[in-house]
């Protein structure tokens, strides 16, 4: 053990003057929502859409609203994005003829749900309205589909791309990055040897990565079988996660929720009692399954407990990100459990 004051250095932040935190070693979150807003505005700020398309012009008019959460996690230099954010976006629209004159002006909104770290490499769902159901309305909507959503898809990989190298501690990343010394050609050749030998060491590691376990206790004010028809009913789910799902009530059938992020297959079903399936979000390792077994009981009439257990939940995605556990976690928390409760009315 050191001696006191001789420690590694990397660790001494309280005791120095400014309390640097010293080559990004120590865990720093910084909070990213208003500095995406920002972003955002800077993307979508008088994007033009349409230009003339079968005289149809249409143009972003703002972002009406992003809510959520966005952070940057930096560990030992390491940066680790985490965000699920939704967005508001309006547009206007114009019909011409062909001297140029408009016929026909309407607005409407571009909806983006959910933009979520878990899902960093799929393109969000994109829902585009409009406040005018005439003709015109329904014709300048198609062409907004056709030519905005790729723009707007476009836009929010911008977005994603600057969250993965930091987003607003991007620059102060960088800035701290220093330059390593000159080093004679044996030590060089030293170094490289063990820096090989550590990639290979580390590509071992990353082929057994860690995994955990999720475990909850949730109350309901309701019967078991009415939560546990909620969970097999694919039109229920979409209703309270406002997404996309296809569900088999059959043991050995496939589904998929949260617009494909995550699927899987049916292994053991007890109506009212039980459900054991196996899970895996798109982000995972390829062949990366994780096993859900929740367990249902009635302590008392109208009183519902689900005992949840969430097994072989890697610690890491293919992108690197370690929020895998805790963001799998709290979805089971907030987008599914809380959910229920809200829209059913079955709080507790």
């Amino acid at each position: 053990m050191a001696k006191y004051g001789e420690g590694d250095k990397r660790w001494i932040v309280e005791d120095r003057p400014d309390g640097t935190n010293v080559h990004n070693w120590h865990w720093s979150e910084t909070n990213c929502l208003e500095w995406s807003r920002t972003f955002f505005n800077k993307l979508f700020n008088n994007l033009k859409i349409l230009d003339g398309e079968g005289n149809f012009h249409a143009t972003v008019k703002k972002v009406e609203k992003l809510d959520g959460e966005a952070y940057v996690n930096v560990r030992k230099g390491k940066i680790i994005p985490g965000y699920e954010i939704s967005a508001v976006i309006s547009w206007e629209g114009e019909a011409r003829d062909s001297d140029g004159k408009i016929l026909h002006k309407v607005t409407g909104s571009f909806e983006i749900p959910y933009i979520s770290d878990e899902n960093a490499d799929e393109d969000p769902e994109v829902r585009v309205s409009v406040k005018d159901e005439g003709v015109i309305g329904k014709s300048l909507r198609e062409a907004v589909i056709v030519k905005g959503k790729p723009l707007i898809l476009e836009k929010v990989r911008v977005w994603v791309e600057s969250m993965s190298k930091g987003g607003p501690v991007k620059d102060e990343l960088e800035s701290k990055k220093v330059a390593p010394p000159q080093r004679s050609n044996s030590v060089v050749a030293a170094a490289a040897k063990k820096k090989e030998a550590a990639e290979v060491v580390a590509v071992a590691k990353k082929v057994k990565k860690g995994c955990k376990t999720i475990s909850l206790n949730e109350k309901f004010n309701c019967r078991a079988k009415d939560l546990f028809e909620i969970l097999m009913d694919e039109n229920r789910w979409k209703g309270f996660t406002q997404s996309n799902a296809t569900i088999s009530k059959e043991v050995g059938g496939e589904f998929s929720i949260f617009d494909g992020s995550v699927t899987g297959e049916n292994l053991e079903l007890q109506e009212g009692k039980l459900i054991v399936q196996r899970w895996r979000f798109g982000s995972w390792h390829d062949g990366k399954h994780s096993m859900v077994r929740l367990v249902f009981e009635e302590p008392e009439s109208g009183v519902t407990v689900v005992k949840l257990t969430h097994t072989e939940v890697p610690e890491e995605d293919r992108y690197g990100n370690a929020t895998v556990v805790e963001n799998t976690e709290r979805g089971w928390r907030d987008l599914i459990f809380q959910r229920i409760r809200s829209v059913f009315g079955f709080g507790m």
